[in-house]
């Protein structure tokens, strides 16, 4: 009986966590293979024959002596790389994050019940916070039903991250706060920080215990927007933010050595459930051009986002939406989950709020004025200067690609992720007539605490059918059949890295381990075919499929002569965002679109062909 009785309650969205297994470690000899093959396209004979030698060398000495402490470590933590990862992909880098690392994106509501329009913006964000709140107390409660591949459970704690966390710049490093609580764990904060030209304020998202209905949040947004339409700008400390994160942990400490108000402020930001930016633009997007909102939501106004937030919803005012996340307590799978519940959940009611118009009488929202003297104004106006003239620099374009999408590719019995993947290596390699060295993301959520493994779609196999492409004597067969065999590398390579047994990180902990125990960095690490070949965070092209779903976002490039490359692939379309740095003249986003666009039709043309 108790058996039939737990088949039948719903399950819980943390009860698999204790369940999960360790992180693996894989085997040294293998990680090193793997290094080989994929270090290859990019060196010549000669570099290639030194990298061999200095493999080997590290394979029989400081690797095996690295290796073996790396399994001591593994043996003492389910997770070996989660705080290595944190620390050295995030809190320890100082360039600003807001605009470096961070992810932001617009919402897909506008190719449904919301197309922009004016005077609309305020009822429709009462509307789709009162859809967030709910998926907050989905969490809350444990209701949000746990993700899996198959029958395989995957790791949830990244959605303890969404909401009440914030970054906190340090000197050296910075830390993530998270204020987040189940309702077993115990009290959680509530409260929603509202921004709007240069001020803030906040109230509280719950009243007599329950979730307050659009109408009263309604009341809120209204009270917020006539305060600061009639009055003065705000001082915009939250500018701050988007500084060089040393340099903003400096600021942040004498912000809190003036006043001790600035601090309690601070707290208020730092544990809120999440920032609602109030922003004046209207960045004109349509399904098939989402470009002006992209564009908006990661480069807008810097005193109206908390950058270092774990979740700023943006309110444009011609009624379209978008969001910025600190990208350190998880990755963007996160969001994409709850922005597609919303947009089912919009699509469902049309948008519209169909309970009671009637609004208790609650606390209007406080506004929450720091205490700033000359010096903290100074600071402030050198954080918009810098922030203004990196956002100028990054150049985004995220257009749909209509031609045709997943049911097309699927028909040809061909994997939709590994076609987009292997078009944008052809698009690269057609202007820059040479291979690029490519990460796209693998998720690796089936192990506890597992975020992600790099998975490196530039194989030998990829650059051999690229040159087949390019080359105007190559038959088509020749062409066809070296598609296959990159599809099927690249197919093996994911899967691999899925299972934990990629090469990237593993390299990467036995890097940290000789750095943490004072050992010269083995040459491994210093050759030069290391980071050509995009170790070391140098990948030229930094992609990742961001899902099958309505949503999608932007992160700025790795490096600045390289390309961000995320797209969201549905049955019809495949719609794509891209960045890149203008000040580098050899990169151009919309040319890579363009490429990008005829290589999916020469790929769908090649594989067509091949049925007859």
């Amino acid at each position: 009986m108790a058996n039939h009785l737990s088949e039948s309650l719903p399950e819980r969205t943390f009860q698999y966590q204790s369940s999960l297994p360790p992180l693996p470690v894989p085997s040294l000899e293998g990680s090193l293979t793997k290094y080989l093959d994929a270090v290859h396209p990019f060196a010549s004979e000669k570099e290639f024959k030194a990298t061999v030698e200095i493999v080997r060398t590290f394979q029989e000495g400081v690797g095996k002596e690295l290796h073996q402490k790396l399994l001591q470590r593994a043996k003492t933590k389910r997770n070996w790389l989660e705080q290595w990862w944190l620390d050295s992909a995030y809190l320890e880098l100082r360039m600003p994050s807001q605009l470096n690392v961070n992810f932001g994106g617009p919402a897909p509501y506008l190719e449904h019940c919301w197309p922009p329009a004016e005077g609309t913006h305020l009822e429709r964000a009462s509307i789709s916070t009162w859809h967030i709140l709910k998926y907050w107390n989905l969490i809350r409660t444990e209701r949000l039903a746990p993700q899996k591949v198959g029958n395989t459970a995957l790791d949830m704690d990244q959605f303890r991250m969404l909401f009440c966390t914030c970054r906190v710049p340090g000197v050296t490093k910075d830390t993530i706060h998270n204020y987040f609580k189940t309702e077993s764990e115990g009290p959680c904060p509530s409260h929603i920080v509202v921004m709007c030209r240069g001020r803030s304020f906040v109230f509280d998202a719950l009243c007599d215990g329950e979730i307050i209905t659009p109408p009263e949040i309604l009341r809120q947004l209204n009270y917020v927007k006539q305060r600061c339409e009639g009055e003065p700008e705000g001082d915009g400390v939250a500018a701050l933010t988007s500084e060089e994160r040393t340099r903003w942990a400096k600021a942040r400490e004498y912000l809190i050595s003036i006043h001790p108000h600035n601090k309690t402020i601070l707290e208020t930001i730092q544990s809120s459930l999440c920032v609602i930016s109030l922003d004046d633009t209207k960045p004109y997007s349509s399904p098939d051009n989402y470009t002006n909102m992209t564009l908006e939501a990661l480069t807008g106004d810097p005193t109206i986002r908390w950058g270092d937030k774990s979740y700023n919803s943006i309110v444009f005012s011609d009624g379209t939406f978008g969001s910025i996340c600190d990208h350190a307590p998880y990755d963007a799978m996160v969001l994409v989950s709850m922005c597609w519940y919303v947009d089912q959940q919009l699509k469902a009611t049309e948008g519209k709020w169909k309970g009671s118009d009637s609004v208790r009488p609650m606390p209007i929202p406080e506004e929450l004025v720091f205490t700033v003297d000359q010096k903290v104004r100074s600071d402030i106006s050198h954080a918009k200067q810098q922030y203004l003239e990196m956002t100028q620099d990054l150049q985004i374009v995220c257009y749909a690609f209509t031609g045709f999408g997943k049911t097309a590719v699927k028909q040809r019995k061909l994997h939709p992720d590994t076609f987009v993947q292997l078009a944008m290596q052809l698009a690269y390699y057609k202007i820059h007539k040479r291979p690029g060295s490519c990460y796209e993301t693998a998720m690796t959520r089936k192990f506890y605490h597992g975020r992600t493994e790099t998975m490196r779609p530039c194989t030998q196999e990829a650059v051999k059918w690229c040159e087949a492409m390019t080359d105007p004597k190559c038959d088509v067969n020749v062409k066809r059949k070296a598609m296959l065999l990159a599809f099927n590398k690249h197919n093996k390579l994911m899967a691999e890295a899925q299972e934990g047994n990629g090469f990237d990180r593993h390299l990467f902990g036995l890097y940290l381990i000789a750095k943490e125990e004072g050992l010269p960095i083995p040459d491994l690490f210093m050759d030069p075919l290391y980071a050509k070949s995009g170790g070391g965070g140098n990948f030229v092209l930094s992609s990742s499929l961001v899902g099958y779903t309505t949503v999608l976002g932007a992160v700025a490039p790795m490096v600045h002569h390289g390309y961000g490359f995320f797209y969201r692939i549905r049955d019809d379309r495949i719609v794509i965002s891209i960045s890149a740095w203008k000040s580098y003249h050899q990169t151009d986003a919309a040319t890579l679109f363009n490429n990008f666009s005829n290589s999916l039709h020469e790929m769908l043309h090649l594989a067509t062909t091949s049925q007859l």
